[in-house]
């Protein structure tokens, strides 16, 4: 028993086989799989052409971020003039003025023994750090930035710490400021912070801080968290002059200078 090729139906409604293609159709469904064919293997080509893959290309952004302190112009990394758009209190815009760079260092007596503690898991490579004052002289800021010798997964672990045991809240493991003689801050000691920000980055070997206080060298019982600082009802003396403000929108605005000097670094031709 044999079976006959299964009919199909032409435009006229004709009876015709289904197993007879005309040499056009032929030729297109050739045309279309050399096509596909081209492009399967342009886009793989491509993929070696563009070179790293994104895991690898993370990686190298990673390693150019951490070489950033000898390679970049501090004038780079600490303004002399840093513009806070709309970073004080209601939305008012800020101005900081640079009034002290310290040498590029190691963190020997950088940090209080807890902060250097909790951050010594991930190494110091180098610190840099400057101090700030504002438009109208009254408060001081010292921002950091510290080069670990961490690579992702430490930061990451660094970071996850920070977070979940709220280490950036506690007043024990405030940052110290750079009081540079013959400046406002020359009285800017550990007594006189007021508030502060920490921020351990995941995506470069480097952690932000900031921490500010007023410019004539008083006091400060209860310095509160820039956070804290900046809530909307706080009545704490750092929260009412906003120096919450002062450390918060410092600090941001240095580290979105670090992150564009990443991304120049990461897009120069090797």
């Amino acid at each position: 028993m044999s079976f006959g090729k299964p009919e199909g139906y032409d435009a006229d409604a004709r009876p015709r086989p289904l197993g007879r293609r005309g040499a056009s159709q032929a030729a297109a469904a050739a045309v279309c799989l050399v096509l596909g064919l081209g492009l399967i293997s342009g886009a793989v080509t491509g993929t070696w052409l563009m070179g790293d893959s994104g895991e690898e290309g993370s990686r190298s952004t990673f390693t150019s971020a951490g070489s950033l302190w000898h390679s970049v112009p501090v004038d780079q990394l600490f303004p002399p003039t840093v513009q806070g758009q709309g970073a004080g209190p209601g939305g008012a815009d800020r101005t900081w003025t640079r009034i002290a760079v310290a040498p590029d260092s190691g963190c020997a007596d950088a940090f209080d023994p807890l902060l250097r503690k909790a951050l010594a898991p991930v190494g110091c490579e180098r610190l840099l750090r400057a101090t700030y004052t504002d438009a109208t002289g009254s408060y001081v800021t010292t921002v950091g930035l510290l080069f670990t010798k961490a690579d992702a997964p430490g930061m990451t672990s660094l970071a996850n710490r920070f977070r979940k045991e709220r280490l950036d809240r506690r007043s024990d493991l405030m940052p110290l400021p750079y009081a540079a003689q013959d400046t406002p801050a020359a009285e800017f000691g550990a007594g006189q912070r007021a508030a502060w920000t920490v921020s351990v980055l995941t995506e470069a070997p480097v952690v932000v801080y900031a921490v500010s206080g007023w410019a004539d060298g008083r006091t400060v019982d209860d310095p509160q968290p820039a956070e804290d600082a900046m809530e909307s009802g706080a009545t704490t003396a750092p929260a009412q002059a906003g120096l919450g403000y002062e450390a918060q929108g410092l600090a941001d605005r240095v580290e979105r200078g670090l992150r564009k000097n990443v991304r120049s670094a990461t897009e120069q031709p090797s």
